[in-house]
C-alpha cells in the first residue's frame, strides 16, 4: 500500500514539513486570486431561442450517456455535432440513442465551424479539456466541462485565460450543484442558522469504477494517471474541494494536507483508490474523504457549526441535529427553475437568464484545480 502524508508551505507558514508547492490564501469573496487575478470580463453570451444548441467533445466519459438520452427524449436541447475520433465508439452510442450519423465529426474544429454551436459539452479525458478549449474558446464557443475542470494549476492558468481573451464560459458540472440538500444546508448556514461553520466532512464515491461497470474506454483513461492526474483523490476529490471553496465564499485554504492509498493494487495499480485531503481556513477545517473503495454509491456532505450540524445527503436528503440531540429531517426549499439540471442551467446561463451559478464557475473551480494539484502532487512523492 501507498500512503503518504505530507504537507505544504502555505502563506509563509511551514505545515509538517517543507514543500515547494503552496495554495495562497484569498481574502473573503469569490476572486481569480493566484490563478488570473481580477474579475473575469463579461462574456459574449448568446441571443437565440428554442432549444439549445449543444455540440458534445469526446464520448469517452461515462456520464455522456445522461446527455445523448436526454436529447433523445426531450426537445430542450438539440444536439448538432459530436466529436470523437474513435469511430467505433461513436457509432455504439449512436446506435444505443438514435443518433444520426450525419453528427459525426473525428476533426473538433471542423465540427464546430460547420455546426455553429451556442455550447459545447466537454465529455473527454480531463487531460483534454485544456486542448478543446483552445478549440472552442476562440470561436466563442461557451463550454461545459464535466468535473473537475483541471487537475492542474497550469491547466486552470491556461483556461482561465482563454475564457478572459475570448469572453466565454468555461463551466464545471458536479451532480452535487443540483441537490436541494446542499442548496439548503448553504442557505442556513449563509442565513445565521446554523453558523458559523468549524468542520466540514465531505464523503464521495463509490465501490470503484471497475466494481461498478464503467465502460473500457471511460476505464481507459480515468485510471491513467498522466489523463486523469490521479484516481479517486482527483475523480472524488473536487466534490469536497469546490463544496468547501463555496462555503467559504471563495477562500483558499492556508493549507493543503493529503494521504493518498491504493488498497486495491491488482485492479488499480497506476493510481490511488483512497484519498483524504485535509484542508484550513481561518477558523474552519474541512475533510474530504474521496474513495473507490465505499461499500455504496456516497455523496455526502456534514457541516458542524457552533449551533448544530447539517447532514446533507442525495438530493433532498437532509437533516439537522442539536447538540446532543437527535437529527430532525428536514425537506429543503425546491431548487429554482434554472438550476433544476445542468442542460436547464447551461440553456438559461448562455442565454443570460440567470447569473452564472458559484459551483459551475470558473473563479470556484480553477481553487479546486489548484487544492488538487497540491494534493496529488503530495502522493506523488
Amino acid at each position: 500500500m501507498r500512503s503518504l502524508l505530507l504537507g505544504i508551505v502555505c502563506v509563509g507558514v511551514l505545515i509538517l514539513g517543507a514543500c515547494s508547492q503552496s495554495v495562497p490564501r484569498a481574502g473573503g469573496g469569490v476572486v481569480g486570486g493566484e490563478i488570473g487575478g481580477g474579475a473575469l470580463p463579461a462574456p459574449k453570451l448568446s441571443n437565440q431561442t428554442g432549444p439549445l444548441r449543444i455540440a458534445v467533445a469526446g464520448l469517452v466519459h461515462g456520464h455522456v450517456e445522461g446527455l445523448l438520452y436526454r436529447a433523445s427524449q426531450n426537445t430542450d436541447v438539440k444536439l448538432v455535432g459530436i466529436y470523437e475520433p474513435d469511430r467505433a465508439l461513436f457509432d455504439r452510442l449512436a446506435k444505443k440513442y438514435n443518433i444520426d450519423a450525419s453528427l459525426y465529426h473525428a476533426d473538433l474544429g471542423a465540427m464546430l465551424d460547420a455546426t455553429k454551436p451556442e455550447a459545447v459539452s466537454v465529455m473527454s479525458a480531463i487531460s483534454d479539456h485544456l486542448r478543446i478549449a483552445q478549440q472552442c474558446a476562440p470561436r466563442g464557443v461557451h463550454m461545459l466541462m464535466e468535473k473537475p475542470l483541471a487537475f492542474s494549476r497550469a491547466d486552470a492558468q491556461a483556461l482561465w485565460s482563454l475564457s478572459a481573451e475570448h469572453r466565454v464560459l468555461i463551466l464545471t458540472n458536479f451532480e452535487t450543484s443540483w441537490y436541494a440538500s446542499v442548496r439548503e444546508s448553504a442557505r442556513r448556514v449563509r442565513s445565521g442558522e446554523r453558523a458559523p461553520i468549524r468542520h466540514m466532512v465531505f464523503r464521495h464515491g463509490h465501490k470503484g469504477p471497475v466494481e461498478i461497470g464503467c465502460s473500457p474506454e471511460f476505464l481507459a483513461w480515468l485510471t491513467d494517471p498522466a489523463q486523469n492526474g490521479g484516481g479517486a483523490v482527483v475523480d472524488f476529490g473536487c466534490y469536497g474541494a469546490v463544496l468547501a471553496t463555496w462555503l467559504m465564499d471563495g477562500q483558499r485554504p492556508t493549507s493543503v494536507v493529503a494521504s493518498l492509498s491504493t488498497t486495491k493494487p491488482n485492479i488499480y495499480p497506476r493510481v490511488d483508490d483512497t484519498a483524504t485531503i485535509v484542508l484550513t481556513y481561518p477558523g474552519a477545517t474541512a475533510t474530504i474523504q474521496a474513495s473507490w473503495a465505499w461499500t455504496h454509491d456516497n455523496k455526502e456532505m456534514d457541516l458542524h457549526t457552533e449551533r448544530g450540524s447539517l447532514h446533507a445527503a442525495k438530493w433532498d436528503s437532509l437533516t439537522a441535529r442539536d447538540e446532543n440531540q437527535p437529527p430532525v429531517a428536514i425537506k429543503p426549499a425546491p431548487m429554482p427553475e434554472h438550476l433544476k439540471d445542468e442542460w436547464v442551467y447551461l440553456r438559461n446561463v448562455v442565454r443570460a437568464q440567470c447569473e452564472v451559478d458559484p459551483l459551475s464557475s470558473l473563479e470556484l473551480n480553477v481553487i479546486v484545480a489548484e487544492i488538487l494539484d497540491a494534493a496529488r502532487t503530495q502522493g506523488a512523492r
